[in-house]
């Protein structure tokens, strides 16, 4: 087994309490109305979105996934950390044994944010990760971070 690690910063002028709220703790009820387009349901197969949780997102048509699954391993809103693994889904194809993501939100001197988000990709016999693959779950990561600070932009007296 392989393991590659890849880790991203992205700045937002959005505070790290109402940030992690959003994209994080209340994501199962947010991110399908912001991005209906991308993502037509979250679920809990178990749990209630904390620690020890299974969280199922359904993708929409056109996708390249019908649906993954996550085990949430840890979620602390003090420190506003959350790590979790992709335990099920075509996301995983073959040639994955899992993924995981440990995803960190920082104040800034500024009163926003900096989301650190490592994942690593945990590979079976030899197999070699794509760059282009990479990129474009990276691409999609973002997109719905955008999509969450946008919202939050447009609306300040939400998740406060």
């Amino acid at each position: 087994m392989g393991i590659d690690s890849f880790s991203d910063e992205y700045t937002s002028p959005i505070h790290p309490a109402r940030i992690f709220k959003a994209s994080i703790i209340d994501s199962h009820n947010l991110i399908p109305k912001l991005i209906p387009q991308a993502i037509k349901s979250i679920k809990f197969i178990q749990g209630n979105g904390g620690t020890g949780s299974i969280k199922q997102i359904n993708f929409a048509g056109g996708s390249n996934f019908d649906s993954v699954k996550y085990h949430i391993d840890e979620l602390d809103e003090r420190t506003f950390t959350y790590k979790y693994t992709l335990i099920e889904g075509e996301a995983l194809i073959d040639k994955l044994e899992k993924i995981t993501y440990d995803v960190k939100f920082e104040p800034t001197p500024e009163g926003g944010s900096i989301s650190k988000v490592t994942s690593k990709y945990y590979t079976k016999g030899g197999f070699k990760l794509k760059e282009d693959d990479i990129k474009a779950g990276r691409t999609k990561v973002l997109s719905v971070y955008e999509a969450v600070e946008a919202y939050l932009l447009k609306n300040p007296d939400a998740y406060v």
